[in-house]
């Protein structure tokens, strides 16, 4: 488990290509009723310099997967930078293998990228690579996991242990203080234990105890196996925490097959269609959002004015939201990529 990216954040975080979506999309939300919704869009667009050799800049961008709305969020975010400051954006797919991702890694260092933006995986065993990286003299980005090695010269991201606790908190006064939560985690993800921990740790310093721990694999099948054996297995279950959007989603769904919405009160991470269904059925109290799209934005305004010589602050945090029943259609541009 990565460490956490310290008090300001707290106080708030295959080769293909990759179209930006519009600006401003009206959303069509899942009770079919259609909600103008916009996407922020980014605050500054710096200058982006030529490339050392002449022509434009060469920015890769290394993500866990192309299926994840939160990663295609981030992905849009940083192509709609690289667009409006002129320069071409590579995003390589990892496709949820750590060893893919460091070979990505590896890869665009050979394309001669200046800088690299990377979610990484797995946060300890992306170090060789981002290493051999620094050392070519390649920017390093790292978005959403944080990663701790001098290699890295910049950070965006959110305080996912502190999330975790927020989320904690917000369940225990839902529940009053009592009752056993379960979990549908990722133990394969560092970034999904650290929202684990800080959840965990804050219900039971609020008198809720731990249930079981059911590991999604952060892969949606795998995660809704792992949710109906949970409440099969547990049938008082009242309440149940996911730690990210495939978790969620899966829980989402086993809750549905087993008929289960009365009974079980659900929250988690990353909105998605099923869980904007389970927050207007009801069972789903409480969604943390992460602002995806300004990941993107601020990691590549950070790897253009990295890549020029221009100072940039270490840490970028980002804020999260805690979406609710009440608030859904305020958030309806996260169900865009």
């Amino acid at each position: 488990m990565y460490k956490r990216i310290g008090a300001v954040l707290a106080a708030a975080v295959v080769l293909t290509g990759v179209t930006a979506c519009e600006a401003r999309p009206t959303a069509s939300t899942p009770s079919g009723s259609a909600v103008s919704a916009e996407i922020p869009g980014p605050e500054n667009v710096p200058s982006a310099c030529p490339a050392a050799g002449g022509g434009k800049l060469q920015i890769g961008l290394v993500t866990p997967n192309l299926q994840a709305l939160f990663f295609n969020q981030i992905n849009t975010g940083a192509k709609t930078v690289a667009d409006k400051a002129g320069v071409d954006l590579q995003i390589v797919s990892a496709n949820d293998d750590a060893i893919q991702q460091s070979s990505a890694v590896d890869n665009l260092v050979a394309k001669k990228v200046q800088a690299i933006i990377v979610a990484a995986i797995d946060t300890e065993g992306i170090k060789p690579a981002i290493q051999r990286a620094a050392q070519a003299g390649v920017k390093i980005v790292a978005v959403d996991g944080i990663v701790h090695d001098p290699a890295i010269s910049v950070q965006v991201g959110t305080s996912n242990a502190e999330s975790g606790k927020q989320m904690g908190d917000f369940l225990a006064k839902l529940a009053s203080n009592t009752g056993k939560v379960g979990v549908v985690g990722a133990l394969n993800s560092t970034i999904q234990l650290e929202r684990q921990k800080g959840f965990i740790d804050e219900i039971k310093s609020k008198g809720m105890t731990e249930g079981t721990v059911a590991d999604g694999k952060n892969v949606q099948e795998s995660a809704q196996s792992a949710a109906e054996n949970l409440l099969t297995g547990s049938p008082d279950l009242k309440y149940v925490y996911a730690t990210g959007e495939p978790a969620l989603i899966g829980l989402v769904a086993g809750v549905t097959n087993q008929k289960a919405q009365s009974r079980v009160t659900v929250v988690g991470w990353d909105l998605s269609e099923s869980a904007v269904n389970g927050l207007k059925s009801g069972f789903v109290k409480g969604v943390v959002q992460q602002n995806t799209f300004k990941f993107g934005y601020e990691a590549m305004g950070a790897a253009i004015k990295l890549s020029c010589g221009q100072s940039v602050e270490k840490t970028i945090p980002v804020p999260t939201q805690i979406v609710t029943p009440e608030n859904v259609d305020s958030f309806a541009y996260y169900l865009k990529k």
